[in-house]
């Protein structure tokens, strides 16, 4: 608890500079991470270094370290996400298998300063609260409902399963800890299941 304290203490002491240039930098490492760690990551997790969920887990983890404003956090969350792909794409290409960034790298622009601006909202409260929540866990059960019904005969449903799971903590969290009230409720579920049945549409589609 004091350590994850510190950690936050510090990134407010931080230049904006810093934290931006920390969380480029992070993001391009992970992602050629998350290629290589598919050589040795067991089957049940491999779908965590490339799925959109996995991809959005990192991105909001790094927007909820920053501590950004929404204008800056929207910037950074596109940036955070089209680097995670790129750096991919780059450590994919290294190791000799062809991958174009340039489908996911689109849907980072477009989807990342959403992701962004839900992070820094999950420790806001209310309305807030309720819609960042509500996008990020739609994010993470629309791509379990696909992953188990779509790919889990290539990938395995361990990984589905625990994505699903922790989206469920995560409204389960927000319910206790930060959202109260009819309308920021209704929002936040609403919001949930509206966010995982576009994301499964639209991978079914594409």
């Amino acid at each position: 608890m004091r350590s994850a304290l510190t950690l936050r203490s510090r990134s407010r002491r931080l230049p904006r500079a810093a934290v931006v240039s920390l969380i480029v930098v992070a993001s391009f490492a992970i992602g050629c991470l998350e290629s290589w760690a598919q050589a040795f990551l067991p089957d049940a997790l491999r779908p965590l270094s490339n799925s959109a969920s996995g991809w959005t887990l990192v991105t909001a983890l790094l927007l909820c370290w920053s501590r950004a404003r929404v204008r800056t956090a929207a910037m950074l969350g596109a940036a955070s996400f089209v680097l995670l792909i790129v750096g991919y794409a780059v450590a994919l290409n290294l190791r000799g298998f062809a991958y174009s960034p340039v489908r996911w790298g689109v849907i980072g622009i477009v989807v990342g300063p959403f992701v962004g601006v839900a992070a820094t909202w999950l420790q806001k409260r209310g309305v807030r609260a309720a819609l960042g929540g509500g996008l990020l866990a739609g994010i993470g059960l629309g791509d379990a409902i696909y992953g188990l019904t779509t790919v889990s005969a290539t990938t395995g449903v361990a990984y589905w399963i625990t994505i699903a799971v922790a989206a469920l903590a995560l409204l389960v969290y927000l319910l206790l800890r930060r959202v109260r009230g009819t309308v920021s409720t209704a929002l936040l579920v609403g919001t949930t299941v509206v966010v995982a049945l576009i994301l499964w549409l639209a991978f079914r589609l594409i």
